[in-house]
């Protein structure tokens, strides 16, 4: 029997190719086994897990999974947000089915593997959610958003190489090496005086540490320190880049002359037109605004 008690999966059919939604009922049992109580939801498209969880939560649902890839966690995070930012933080676990899960990578690299044990067991920890506003709203995040490079990548990978898997990831970063652009994207962390409007290769603001499955690109970052992590790497050249790529998969690319990290708590932008930007796996165009933390807002299941 249907209980708000048990946990909502929310099922994209379509992650991974139809992956996703061949794999679910083994691992739905392997669940209900170890005794965790589920119910499902499947979407139809884009946009449908963000509308489920949010009117699951307004119903008095308070237990979630997120069953897909990173896009699948991010739609249903905003569905979840901002109301429950009002009340006791919900329960967020994972069923990787899809082409990857990058935030889940924060906890171990054994995927499908660790989420079962994970809900299993009730391996709950508090997690921060990062929260950005743009001229046409807000949008919440539990991973990382990228701006430059990444987001150029990213870009081209949803555009071009969407069936593609890691492949597509490869392809679209060497695409992206061809048209190298190092641009400005002004903005001022806590703590600065002025905007930096220099230019650079990219912008990240992050909650964990890897994207595109495997790539550390913030290694110092920690899901509930209540700050932002910020990295910036400057104006390298294609050469240089090529050079340093390995170096963005083990995280010492933080070391380069070029590179700068901080923690903060806030981010201004101050853009004079929207941007391309990765977020969480998803590939948006925004106007960026402000960047903010709200901590431990998120009890997940890792």
């Amino acid at each position: 029997m249907s209980t708000r008690q048990s946990y909502l999966a929310i099922v994209n059919p379509a992650a991974g190719g139809g992956r996703s939604r061949k794999l679910l009922d083994p691992a739905l049992d392997r669940l209900r086994a170890g005794g965790v109580a589920v119910d499902i939801a499947e979407t139809r498209g884009p946009g449908d897990a963000t509308r489920i969880a949010r009117e699951e939560y307004a119903g008095g649902r308070r237990k979630f999974i997120a069953v897909g890839g990173d896009g699948t966690s991010y739609e249903v995070v905003n569905g979840l947000f901002p109301e429950a930012s009002k009340g006791e933080p919900p329960a967020l676990g994972f069923l990787p089915l899809g082409t990857g899960n990058s935030f889940l990578r924060e906890f171990s690299d054994r995927g499908v593997e660790h989420a079962i044990e994970s809900l299993i067991l009730q391996r709950n920890q508090a997690c921060d959610v990062l929260r950005l506003r743009h001229r046409g709203g807000v949008i919440h995040y539990i991973n990382l958003l990228s701006v430059g490079f990444p987001a150029d990548v990213a870009t081209l990978r949803a555009r071009r190489f969407s069936g593609r898997g890691e492949f597509g990831y490869v392809i679209s970063i060497f695409l992206g090496l061809a048209r190298l652009e190092r641009r400005p994207f002004p903005v001022r962390v806590q703590g600065a005086r002025e905007f930096d409007r220099r230019r650079c290769l990219f912008l990240t603001f992050n909650n964990s540490k890897y994207t595109g499955g495997t790539m550390m690109i913030a290694p110092k970052a920690e899901v509930n320190s209540g700050k932002i992590e910020y990295v910036r790497w400057g104006p390298i050249g294609r050469l240089g880049l090529m050079r340093n790529l390995p170096k963005l998969y083990d995280g010492t690319h933080i070391e380069h002359p070029l590179a700068e990290r901080a923690a903060v708590r806030h981010v201004e932008f101050d853009l004079s037109e929207p941007v391309d930007v990765m977020v969480d796996g998803e590939v948006l165009t925004l106007h960026c605004e402000e960047l903010d933390v709200l901590p431990a807002a998120l009890n997940i299941v890792a």
